[in-house]
């Protein structure tokens, strides 16, 4: 047995939180995340275009795949991030973003991760933290695949198009003054 701790591993979680740029813009500026990258998760179709996604004939969600640094960035901050950046209680839809592929839904990469995600959103239920229940999907990420590139750190190099602007930005500005302890330094 050795004297010292070694560092954790990294986790992966993959979260549907309405339209992937929201979380993309929520996650990149955190201490503790290494990599965020907008996908498309859960849906049938193999390797599905934005366009098709579009459509919600595929049955994926636009989702953010977060890897992060335990040691740094807890899975329940990651959590507590997700549920304060979207409505957990509106089914297929984050407000004018309606459609299955805009869904409330936390992917997890292991068993481990499932059980913890399931008894954190049980807690959120028992604090009835919410007026209305809670409908994110929990579940094994499947069918993964990365979104275009066009589509990776989109309101970094689009602040002033009109979605950004108008729905990214006053999410960004929540997030900034509610997580400022959370942020990174040069964020």
């Amino acid at each position: 047995m050795s004297d010292f701790n070694l560092p954790a591993l990294p986790q992966r979680i993959t979260l549907a939180g309405g339209c992937f740029w929201c979380l993309d813009a929520a996650y990149r500026p955190l201490r503790g995340v290494l990599r965020v990258e907008c996908g498309y998760s859960n849906g049938t179709t193999l390797r599905p275009s934005y366009r098709e996604v579009c459509t919600g004939q595929t049955g994926h969600a636009e989702v953010v795949r977060l890897d992060f640094d335990p040691d740094v960035l807890s899975l329940d901050t990651v959590l507590e991030v997700f549920f304060a950046m979207h409505d957990p209680t509106t089914l297929n839809r984050q407000g004018n973003d309606v459609g299955t592929q805009y869904r409330s839904g936390i992917y997890t990469h292991d068993a481990a991760q499932l059980a913890a995600v399931r008894a954190y959103v049980q807690g959120l239920r028992d604090q009835a933290l919410f007026t209305d229940p809670i409908v994110t999907e929990i579940a094994p990420e499947a069918n993964y695949s990365p979104a275009e590139s066009e589509h990776q750190d989109y309101f970094t190099h689009h602040p002033y198009q009109g979605y950004c602007a108008a729905v990214i930005a006053p999410k960004v500005d929540k997030l900034r003054r509610q997580y400022a302890a959370l942020l990174r330094k040069d964020a």
